[in-house]
């Protein structure tokens, strides 16, 4: 059983920076495949990267890719998100899941199992 918890979103004004944090706990974590959603009001929640269990693999939807980047602490228990040069259109709840399976890079929901209960980030232009 993993249990998520998510900090670190806030308002940031639009070519800000803000990392994200998900702390997890049980002792399997570094053994879990991570990632990160996001929805926006009004639509459906959408994929924005994921980790593989030794962080040595990564993946990003098109809309993340050259902007955010996701990595993980083992000895944190704790994944990040580091995002950059925020845009309006980035506002949304930021949300972290895990899998048990360590390899692949999935970016459909039904792949995770576990979810924590998300964070803001609200980007003003």
């Amino acid at each position: 059983q993993v249990q998520l918890v998510e900090s670190g979103g806030g308002l940031v004004q639009a070519g800000g920076s803000l990392r994200l944090s998900c702390a997890a706990s049980g002792r399997t974590f570094s053994s879990y495949r991570m990632g990160w959603f996001r929805q926006a009001p009004g639509k459906e929640r959408e994929f924005v990267a994921a980790i593989n269990w030794s962080g040595g693999n990564t993946y990003y939807a098109d809309s993340a890719k050259g902007r955010f980047t996701i990595s993980r602490d083992g000895a944190k228990n704790t994944v990040y998100l580091q995002m950059n040069s925020l845009k309006p259109e980035d506002t949304a709840v930021y949300s972290c899941a895990a899998d048990e399976r360590r390899y692949g890079l999935p970016r459909a929901e039904a792949e995770y199992g576990y979810w924590g209960q998300g964070t803001q980030v609200t980007v003003s232009s």
